[in-house]
């Protein structure tokens, strides 16, 4: 009998290259729609696209195609999601830190912390979502958007539907503020640098925040990559503290099942990779092909998580998460 099964099991390689090229040929679209250049002056990435893509797609496509793919969509978000946090690494430097001054660190702080305990604490006792769904929209409001909300997820072990509940939340608020910022800053008479650390320190995602900045001036578009790239570096300290929060908390239950504490390697690699590209010793090319990549691995897992989205899933937690 055993012999049998075996002879039926496809090869791991074979298992997953249906999900695989799946969700490869929904971020290969998404990538082409996102050269176009009103969505991308609007601060919409391909990112964004490729997990609204693939929510289209995983909705309209045959159930047995989507149950053939299930390995390989699982491998995109699981392990391609982690190698893109990663080389998402790349982007950054220590040296960033110094062009916001003290000042600057010491507010994403404040904003990261803030933004996070209102976001689990109003979402559980005010508007009833579940203590998962809230932490990940808590994440990506207040690190980087839909990036944070991926990463957060194989730490809190959120569900597909979870996931893209967040992520829609994030970028559409995100997406607002690119148009409300500006009209803000104006309304307000803000100087450019204070606008700018503003902007980089509560706006979600990297994409948005160049909207937004470029929207007032350069000088403060400057400003508010660094300070949102700053906020971007926090993203690892966050994840393992998260971690060993779950941990202790699992410890206490008696009723939990006991479990490691889990340090999330992929948080520690996007800090090893962002002290590697702090010591500017590789080259321009090798950066820009890295960047190339990371950008293709990231649409891929995006793509894969819009596919196993059921939108029912997302219809039925309501306007609780907006």
């Amino acid at each position: 009998m055993s012999t049998a099964t075996h002879s039926f099991a496809r090869p791991a390689p074979l298992r997953h290259a249906a999900g695989l090229l799946l969700a490869a040929a929904v971020a290969a679209a998404a990538t082409a729609a996102g050269r176009l250049h009103w969505l991308g002056a609007n601060g919409i990435s391909v990112l964004t696209l490729a997990i609204v893509f693939g929510l289209v797609a995983g909705n309209l496509l045959p159930g047995a195609a989507l149950q053939t793919s299930a390995d390989g969509l699982d491998l995109a978000k699981q392990r391609l999601l982690r190698a893109g946090i990663v080389l998402y690494g790349l982007r950054l430097t220590f040296q960033d830190i110094g062009h916001v001054g003290l000042a600057g660190v010491a507010i994403d702080a404040a904003v990261l912390c803030s933004t996070f305990a209102l976001a689990c604490v109003l979402g559980v006792r005010v508007f009833g979502l579940d203590r998962t769904t809230a932490m990940l929209i808590g994440a990506g409001s207040s690190i980087c958007g839909a990036a944070a909300v991926m990463a957060t997820a194989p730490v809190v072990r959120g569900r597909p539907e979870q996931v893209a509940v967040a992520v829609a939340t994030v970028v559409g608020f995100g997406t607002v503020a690119i148009f409300l910022y500006p009209a803000l800053a104006h309304l307000l008479a803000l100087a450019p640098r204070v606008y700018g650390l503003w902007a980089g320190s509560t706006i979600h995602e990297v994409a948005q925040v160049v909207a937004a900045g470029h929207a007032v001036s350069d000088g403060a578009a400057d400003t508010a990559v660094v300070a949102k790239l700053v906020r971007v570096m926090m993203l690892a300290p966050f994840l393992v503290g998260l971690s060993a929060w779950f941990a202790r908390r699992t410890a206490a239950d008696p009723s939990a099942s006991r479990s490691p504490i889990t340090v999330p390697w992929f948080a520690l690699g996007f800090v090893a990779v962002a002290g590697l590209r702090s010591l500017d010793v590789l080259p321009a090319p090798a950066i820009a092909l890295a960047d190339e990549i990371d950008v293709a691995v990231w649409a891929i897992a995006m793509a894969a998580l819009g596919l196993s989205t059921r939108l029912s899933a997302i219809k039925a937690a309501g306007l609780a998460p907006l």
